[in-house]
C-alpha cells in the first residue's frame, strides 16, 4: 500500500516536472521565435497589389523614391513570360514563392527566369527602382535624391544580381508592385510567415477609366490578357470586357476576403486605396499610406509628389507606361470625355458589383457621363469602418 502511494507521488511529481519543463521551454522558444516578436531587423514588407492601368506605376514610384525603400516593379512578370502555362491559377503559386524570396532579399530565385550571364537590366523595368540606381547597388544617385532613369540605364547596369541583393538588405522596407494576383488566399502563407512583416496596399481604380487607359496599350497587354482569360477563345470585340470582368471580380474577392471575417493574421495588414482619392488629395492620401506601412514623409517627397500630380494635361498615348508630370485630377476624369458611351455602358454591366462595392456611381446617359459637375465617386467615409482598422496600426506578428 505504501509502495503504491510512493509510485503515485512519484508519477505526480514527474508529470509536474514535465509540465514545468514544457512551460520553460515554450517561454525560451517564444523569446527566440519571431512568432512573438517582429521579424529580424524589423524589416517591413509591402505588396502593392493592383491591376493593369490602375495608377500602380505612379504609386510604385511614391514608394521607390523614398530613401528607406528597396522597390521592384512586377517581378512576377518574369514568371508569366517564362513559364508557358495556360492561366493565372496555375502560375499563382510560382509567383507567390518568387515574392517570398525577393521579400527576403534572396534574388537568386530570379536566376531561373533570366538568361545566362545576365545583367541587372534583365530585371523587368529595373530602372524604375531608385534603390538600383543608388549605393550600394550603384554610386549614381545618393539615397536622399531622386533617381534619373535615363542616367541610371546608362551607368548602373551591373553584371549579375549580387549588388542588387546586397542593396536590398540595407533598407528597412522592401516594396513589390504586382498586378498578377486575383485573390488573397494564395498569399496566406506569406502573411503567416514569421520572417515577414507583410502589409498589403490594394489599389483600385474606376473600371471605366481603366478600360480607357487599356485601349492605349492593347498590344502590350495581349499576352497578359490570354493568361487572365485562361487562354479561352474569346471574340475580339468582347476580349477587353471579359478581361475587365475578371479584374473587377478579383477586386471584389480580395476586398471581401480582407473585410468580411478576415483571418486573424490579416488584421491591420490590408488597406484599400482608390486611385481617384489619391488624385484629388495626393499628399493626404500618400501620408496615410506611408503611415500604414511605417514610413515618414519628407519635405523633398512632398515637393516631388506635388510636381508630378499638378502638371499640365492628361498624358499622351506615348506616355502610357511613363511617370510624367500631369494633372492627376484631370487624368482620373479623362474617360468621361473620351470613352464612347456604349463602351461605358458595357463596362458598367460587367463591373456593376465591383463599382458598387468600391464606391463608383454609374451613369445612365452620355449627358450624365460628360457633366463633370456630377461627382461619380462615392465619399469614402461610409466605408472607412470596413476597409481598414479604425486607426492605422502596425500588425502583430504571429
Amino acid at each position: 500500500m505504501w509502495r503504491c502511494r510512493v509510485n503515485l507521488s512519484t508519477m505526480i511529481f514527474l508529470v509536474i516536472l514535465q509540465g514545468a519543463a514544457v512551460v520553460l521551454f515554450c517561454g525560451w522558444y517564444m523569446e527566440l521565435s519571431s512568432c512573438s516578436s517582429p521579424p529580424p531587423n524589423d524589416k517591413v514588407h509591402v505588396l502593392l497589389l493592383s491591376s493593369w492601368r490602375s495608377g500602380s506605376s505612379f504609386l510604385g514610384q511614391v514608394f521607390s523614391q523614398h530613401p528607406s525603400v528597396f522597390y521592384l516593379m512586377e517581378p512576377a512578370w518574369h514568371v508569366w513570360t517564362k513559364l508557358h502555362k495556360p492561366g493565372a491559377r496555375v502560375l499563382r503559386m510560382a509567383v507567390r514563392d518568387l515574392l517570398r524570396s525577393v521579400f527576403q532579399c534572396d534574388l537568386s530565385v530570379m536566376e531561373a527566369y533570366l538568361p545566362d550571364h545576365h545583367n541587372v537590366s534583365a530585371l523587368f523595368m529595373w530602372f524604375e527602382s531608385r534603390a538600383l540606381c543608388s549605393p550600394p547597388a550603384c554610386s549614381l544617385t545618393p539615397r536622399s535624391q531622386f533617381s534619373n532613369q535615363t542616367l541610371c540605364k546608362k551607368r548602373c547596369d551591373a553584371r549579375g544580381l549580387q549588388r542588387a541583393q546586397d542593396a536590398c538588405s540595407t533598407y528597412s522596407h522592401v516594396v513589390l508592385k504586382e498586378v498578377r494576383f486575383f485573390e488573397l488566399e494564395s498569399l496566406y502563407p506569406l502573411l503567416q510567415d514569421p520572417s515577414l512583416d507583410l502589409r498589403i496596399i490594394h489599389l483600385v481604380r474606376d473600371p471605366r477609366a481603366v478600360l480607357r487607359s487599356r485601349e492605349a496599350a492593347v498590344k502590350a497587354l495581349a499576352r497578359d490578357n490570354n493568361i487572365v482569360l485562361e487562354q479561352k477563345n474569346t471574340p475580339a470585340a468582347e476580349l477587353q470586357y471579359q478581361v475587365m470582368q475578371e479584374i473587377c471580380r478579383s477586386h471584389v474577392r480580395i476586398n471581401e476576403r480582407a473585410v468580411m471575417k478576415p483571418p486573424p493574421f490579416l488584421k491591420g495588414r490590408y488597406k484599400m486605396v482608390r486611385y481617384e482619392d489619391v488624385a484629388r488629395n495626393p499628399l493626404e492620401e500618400i501620408n496615410s499610406i506611408y503611415e500604414f506601412v511605417g514610413l515618414t514623409m519628407t519635405s523633398e517627397l512632398e515637393e516631388w509628389i506635388y510636381q508630378v500630380t499638378h502638371g499640365r494635361g492628361k498624358g499622351t498615348r506615348r506616355e502610357a507606361f511613363k511617370i510624367t508630370s500631369r494633372n492627376a485630377a484631370d487624368v482620373s476624369q479623362a474617360w468621361r470625355g473620351t470613352l464612347p458611351h456604349d463602351k461605358v455602358k458595357r463596362v458598367q454591366e460587367v463591373c456593376k458589383g465591383a463599382m458598387s462595392l468600391l464606391g463608383y456611381r454609374t451613369v445612365d446617359s452620355e449627358k450624365e457621363q460628360k457633366s463633370l459637375e456630377i461627382d461619380l465617386l462615392v465619399p469614402r467615409e461610409p466605408y472607412q469602418f470596413s476597409w481598414l482598422p479604425a486607426k492605422t496600426e502596425h500588425p502583430e506578428t504571429g
